[in-house]
């Protein structure tokens, strides 16, 4: 009994968990808790504005140029990351976190807002923002051997989407009690939820604080030199490791033609698909069910809490896929049928059809972010990776930007439904991409690897 439960907590990735660093342990906590905040706040971000008097364009530009400052902020601190300390990284972004909160639980202004939204940190999507995700990922990697990346990346993000679900679920009721038990307006409703932000954001900052010396760049260069292949790239030569570690920096990988195709490639594919994910936003899909079948807000977080829990539970699954087939494929074969649901979506009248769709898209939803994030921490050298990946997650936001103000625009004609149409039919032509243009490389890089393992 003892084997057969060693080999079901190995598949399910649990034994690799486990045995991680305290290091690794804090990095999952902190990114429960901040989706936690996210999606509470995402759940209720455009009703709020919207009865504050906001236009759905007006909500639609918010959302916008709340990603653009996300940009801004990612770009600068995940570059210097690695020189800044990734610590203090996390902690400055932490400090932003808590600063949003209390601003939005204190105004109603809506150009205070936006400055409070474009300089700290509020997601409009209930997923990453903010320079957190690439420090965190790269320091990871960092702390994670070659062999149990999969699974840590898997849990890393099961552990993020179930506390986007729990933060919905929490936001509803608890909207739904001040309102209907205490007679509390909406707005005064969701300035308590604010408040609740700013405290998540303080529960960050002191995980962040918790974390060792050996989650920095130059403790891994000191420690662990090459010891993983982790400084081999997926789809480029092998580096060599008796070389002094180059300046870290955007400039550092220009000179590698190999690197730059694949930076290229990644940066186009990938802004396909989060443009895609601009155009249906979380807050904008809350927002949707709510105004086109007039759901409260409780009813909506346990809606979403419930299609959050079923994308989580469906990442425990990629993982074990992703050993037989392969990241890429993984990542194709689960995100397409998502896609297509997703196109699906409005096209109902009717309430128990839109969410049949809703919870298909739901079911295989989250399956490629762990294969993503392993495939991207085996093709990228370790030395270049913060760099490299907070460039591609500063494309990303960038692409996805756009989408909130395109899907407000189409609102306020009388399309809301059309922005998700477009976004599953983008999605799919992003999954085609990657397919096509990685498969078969990691298949001989995997091929390469069994040959100089046996």
């Amino acid at each position: 009994m003892s084997g057969l439960s060693n080999k079901i907590f190995s598949e399910l990735g649990l034994l690799s968990l486990w045995q991680s660093s305290l290091d690794v342990k804090l990095l999952c906590a902190q990114r429960f808790v901040r989706l936690f905040a996210y999606g509470g706040s995402t759940l209720i971000l455009a009703s709020y504005l919207s009865t504050l008097g906001i236009s759905d364009a007006r909500i639609g530009l918010f959302m916008t140029l709340t990603l653009v400052g996300d940009v801004v902020i990612s770009f600068f601190l995940t570059l210097f990351a690695d020189a800044m300390g990734r610590k203090a990284v996390l902690l400055l972004g932490s400090a932003l976190m808590v600063g949003s909160g209390i601003i939005f639980a204190l105004f109603g202004n809506f150009w205070i807002l936006l400055a409070a939204a474009v300089l700290g940190v509020i997601s409009p999507s209930g997923n990453e923002i903010g320079p957190f995700r690439a420090v965190e990922e790269s320091t990871l990697a960092h702390l994670t051997p070659h062999e149990s990346l999969s699974d840590i990346f898997a849990w890393y993000s099961l552990i993020g989407t179930a506390g986007t679900a729990l933060g919905m679920m929490a936001c509803g009721w608890a909207i739904n009690l001040l309102q209907v038990v205490n007679g509390w307006e909406f707005v005064e409703a969701c300035r308590v939820i604010f408040c609740a932000y700013a405290a998540i954001g303080t529960l960050k900052f002191l995980l962040a604080v918790g974390l060792s010396r050996k989650v920095e760049a130059e403790e891994k260069q000191k420690s662990q030199p090459a010891e993983n292949g982790e400084t081999r790239p997926l789809l480029g030569e092998s580096t060599n490791d008796e070389q002094p570690p180059k300046k870290k920096g955007l400039a550092s990988f220009l000179g590698e033609r190999d690197l730059v195709s694949l930076v290229i490639r990644l940066s186009i594919l990938f802004a396909l698909d989060s443009f895609a994910s601009g155009l249906a936003s979380l807050s904008w899909m809350t927002y949707f069910f709510k105004r086109k079948f007039s759901l409260p807000e409780g009813e909506l977080g346990s809606i979403f809490f419930t299609t959050s829990i079923i994308a989580a539970a469906s990442m425990l699954v990629a993982s074990s896929i992703a050993k037989r087939i392969g990241n890429v494929k993984t990542m194709v074969f689960t995100h397409l049928p998502s896609a297509i649901c997703l196109a699906l979506i409005p096209i109902p009248n009717i309430l128990p059809l839109s969410l049949t769709f809703l919870v298909l898209r739901a079911c295989t939803q989250n399956m490629d972010v762990a294969p993503r994030s392993a495939f991207l921490a085996a093709a990228l050298p370790s030395d270049k990776r913060t760099a490299i990946m907070g460039a591609i997650n500063v494309v990303k936001t960038s692409s996805q930007s756009l989408g909130p103000l395109i899907t407000g625009v189409l609102s306020n004609h009388g399309l809301f439904g059309l922005s998700f149409t477009i976004a599953g039919i983008l999605k799919a032509a992003y999954d085609i991409g990657m397919l096509v243009s990685f498969a078969g490389k990691e298949r001989r890089q995997r091929s390469t690897e069994s040959e100089e393992n046996a």
